[in-house]
């Protein structure tokens, strides 16, 4: 193989790489992060491992922040500067984006198989789109058509006050208040927010608190050993509904809610057979306005290298 384009994506345990083959991701490969010094030395390792005598085009999705020139990651020891990769690895361009990022431009790419409908609705092909994810954080991104293609609207939606809706969401929130003053909606909707859920609903109920990670919970409540962890589960489950209705209501998202995540893909069953839908649409007044807006669960491994390309393809697209 001659030159061709590479994706990456990035977070603080993997890096998985793709080739972009005539606008599709193929040869794609994992690495441990931890294997190598530098980022650099991984996406060469994947250069051999392909067979590929050099890279054209890159596009980086890292798990963390990108403004400027320097890329520091959260969790873990890499570092780099955007130019002096780019130069590095000889590209005639290089672009990094955030990894949320990347999920948000992999919507308009992912199929009918990619996806599992949670509910009605059916989608506007350019209609306003948002994605959140729980996992270690809350991610979230909103998706707008432009005359230049699909654009990000960028914020930190994850960190937006948690609004209770009901009396176990005011228990939940008294027994945060308590601990950390302000609640934001990630310590709810994350996998410490599974944790902190379970541990409110334990003290109200006046159970112990035995079960510490959200594996734990998870586990317990999938083979009904703890009924906290059940609870803790179902309320879970609302919560994400009550915020996805939010995001639905803030820019009409027309095209769709779709829903990412470590955590969620971790629930499987028990969060697409839960009541989310029903909390989705439970606004009031409001109702109607986003009962006719799909919403999705994310059921594809690497929608972050899907997004990289697509943001690769359609920047380089409008710059040639």
């Amino acid at each position: 193989m001659t030159t061709t384009s590479f994706v990456a994506d990035v977070g603080g345990t993997n890096i998985r790489l793709a080739l972009v083959d005539e606008n599709h991701v193929s040869s794609i490969k994992t690495y441990l992060c931890g294997d190598f010094a530098s980022i650099d030395q991984a996406i060469e390792q994947f250069r051999v491992d392909s067979d590929v005598s050099h890279f054209r085009y890159g596009c980086i999705a890292i798990a963390s922040p990108v403004g400027g020139d320097i890329v520091t990651m959260t969790n873990h020891s890499w570092s780099f500067s955007k130019k002096a990769l780019s130069n590095t690895l000889q590209l005639e361009q290089l672009l990094v984006i955030n990894d949320f990022a990347a999920v948000a431009f992999s919507l308009p790419e992912l199929t009918d198989d990619q996806l599992i409908p949670l509910g009605q609705g059916h989608p506007e092909p350019k209609g306003n789109k948002a994605v959140f994810g729980p996992g270690t954080g809350l991610g979230v991104k909103h998706l707008t058509w432009t005359h230049t293609g699909w654009q990000t609207l960028d914020g930190e939606g994850g960190h937006v006050d948690f609004s209770p809706t009901d009396e176990i969401d005011l228990h939940i929130w008294r027994y945060l208040h308590k601990k950390h003053g302000r609640v934001s909606t990630e310590e709810v909707l994350s996998g410490r927010g599974l944790v902190n859920i379970y541990s409110a609903l334990a003290e109200v109920n006046g159970c112990e608190s035995v079960l510490q990670t959200p594996a734990q919970v998870t586990e317990s409540a999938r083979d009904k050993s703890n009924p906290t962890s059940v609870l803790a589960v179902e309320q879970f489950c609302r919560i994400m509904g009550v915020f996805a209705g939010n995001l639905a209501l803030n820019l009409r998202t027309t095209g769709g809610v779709f829903i990412g995540g470590g955590v969620t893909s971790k629930l499987g069953g028990m969060f697409i057979n839960s009541n989310f839908r029903e909390y989705f649409e439970a606004k009031g007044a409001m109702a109607d306005y986003v009962k006719s807006i799909p919403t999705y669960l994310i059921n594809e491994h690497y929608h972050g290298l899907i997004g990289a390309k697509a943001f690769l393809t359609q920047h380089t697209e409008r710059t040639r």
